[in-house]
């Protein structure tokens, strides 16, 4: 759990500076092994993130990401922990959702579903 919050708070972190869609717009920790990924920079306006980063993901995460002009919003979730978190730009820091995942560990769509709670404005 202590490595999903430590990924959550350095996307959300590093990210200050990100567009309302309906689902994440960026997968970039998939359960596997540990790795760096990339978030890439925009040049116009539609999104938030404006200098790309190499956000580094632990083994058995799984982040999800929505890029929008007004805020940057991350839902996480780790394969063998009980529950996902979520944070954004738009503060509240981050945040353990209420709803656990399976006995079995979570899985990719439970830090979707966390991210849907992050805030937007």
């Amino acid at each position: 759990m202590k490595k999903v919050i430590l990924a959550s708070v350095a996307v959300a972190a590093t990210v200050i500076s990100v567009s309302a869609q309906a689902a994440a717009d960026t997968t970039f920790c998939t359960g596997g092994v540990a790795k760096a990924s990339t978030v890439s920079a925009a040049t116009g306006t539609d999104k938030f993130v404006k200098v790309t980063f190499s956000p580094k993901c632990s083994a058995n995460t799984h982040v999800v990401a929505e890029d929008s002009n007004t805020y940057y919003r991350v839902g996480a979730a780790s394969g063998k922990g009980k529950f996902p978190v979520y944070g954004s730009t738009s503060g509240g820091g981050v945040i353990a959702s209420t709803t656990s995942c399976a006995a079995t560990g979570c899985v990719v769509g439970d830090a979707e579903t966390a991210l849907l709670l992050g805030a937007t404005g």
